[in-house]
């Protein structure tokens, strides 16, 4: 694939939302941020819902000066554009069953995660259109971004051209929630979820392994605790390493590294011949994520992960890592200096 198309301001037209009734459905890290940016943006107050369960966020959005709806129902029936902003886990349940049934043949449905559009587990009708925009930050970094006038990336596609305007509103709500500022980057509800599992289930978890492993490696050579936590991430020194690469560039940033740093690191890595490992992150790419066994597995335990306890998977998995040597040295550490940290 060669280069996406990348979409700014200019290319946007926020007259496509006018008087149109947009529903946020949750009010989380990202439903706060999106619907304070797009009120920023010019859009009524009047024009914005957010359809959340009694509990503390709802409060949030009132003391925000938002209107809330509990009643999903209610919610789905008035709604022209809806953002689905809750946990990818719950979002098949809630839409299918209480949203899906009351909405407009020709309403909007914005997902930030591709993952259920993907994988067929939300339920639409054929003249809706579906896409996506994504903010590739965390909530909060996307609503102070905004507030600074700046922008932040975002990925945008068309899933479901229903009304034949798809990428219209998809663009639009882009704009409004300050995403073309920086530039919206074309993407697809398949890219944006194997790039995002990949990461989760393949890059990640080798990384996890290799700092487990280096851990032991040093502490059997005898570094104590302290001085390994410290050299390995609780300086923070990897958070800057990664903050320099997205500035300066992956490669390029080690030229801020010491020349010893930079020699080990460029001569190192470039011994490493690799292909075991794209192997490995072939057959988690093609066998695991795209052959849908992880959505599958994934699915029969969304239940399960709403439990208290040993019975949540995720909480054993939790109890699991806490046997690390990695991490009962990190908890020592973070004991003894507790006044420090």
């Amino acid at each position: 694939m060669g280069q996406a198309k990348i979409y700014y301001d200019s290319d946007a037209d926020l007259g496509v939302l006018s008087n149109k009734k947009i529903v946020f459905l949750g009010f989380g890290n990202q439903g706060s941020a999106q619907a304070q940016n797009l009120r920023d943006s010019g859009i009524s107050n009047d024009q914005i819902l957010i359809a959340n369960r009694v509990d503390s966020y709802a409060e949030t959005a009132k003391s925000k000066g938002f209107h809330v709806e509990h009643d999903f129902s209610t919610a789905a029936e008035v709604a022209d554009v809806l953002f689905i902003l809750i946990p990818d886990q719950v979002q098949p349940r809630v839409f299918n069953e209480q949203f899906s049934p009351k909405m407009k043949s020709n309403a909007t449905i914005v997902v930030a995660s591709g993952y259920n559009v993907f994988f067929n587990l939300l339920k639409f009708q054929p003249g809706q259109d579906v896409v996506m925009v994504a903010p590739r930050m965390i909530g909060s970094s996307v609503r102070s971004l905004h507030e600074k006038g700046r922008g932040f990336p975002c990925f945008v596609s068309v899933e479901q051209d229903g009304t034949g305007k798809g990428l219209d509103a998809a663009l639009a709500l882009s704009r409004a929630i300050g995403a073309t500022k920086q530039g919206a980057i074309a993407s697809s509800v398949r890219e944006e979820t194997v790039m995002d599992l990949f990461a989760e289930q393949a890059l990640w978890p080798n990384i996890i392994m290799m700092f487990r492993e280096a851990f032991n490696v040093l502490k059997d050579a005898g570094c104590s605790d302290e001085a390994l936590c410290y050299e390995m991430w609780m300086s923070k020194e990897p958070a800057e390493i990664f903050e320099r690469a997205a500035d300066d560039g992956f490669v390029a940033q080690l030229k801020h590294h010491s020349t010893v740093s930079q020699y080990g690191q460029l001569s190192g890595s470039l011994k490493l011949e690799g292909g075991a490992m794209r192997e490995h992150f072939k057959d988690i790419l093609y066998n695991q994520i795209l052959s849908g066994k992880f959505c599958e597995a994934f699915s029969q335990i969304e239940d399960d992960l709403d439990k208290e306890g040993d019975t949540n998977p995720l909480n054993e998995l939790y109890k699991r890592s806490e046997e690390m040597e990695l991490v009962k040295a990190e908890k020592r550490v973070r004991a003894r200096l507790a006044g420090l940290l």
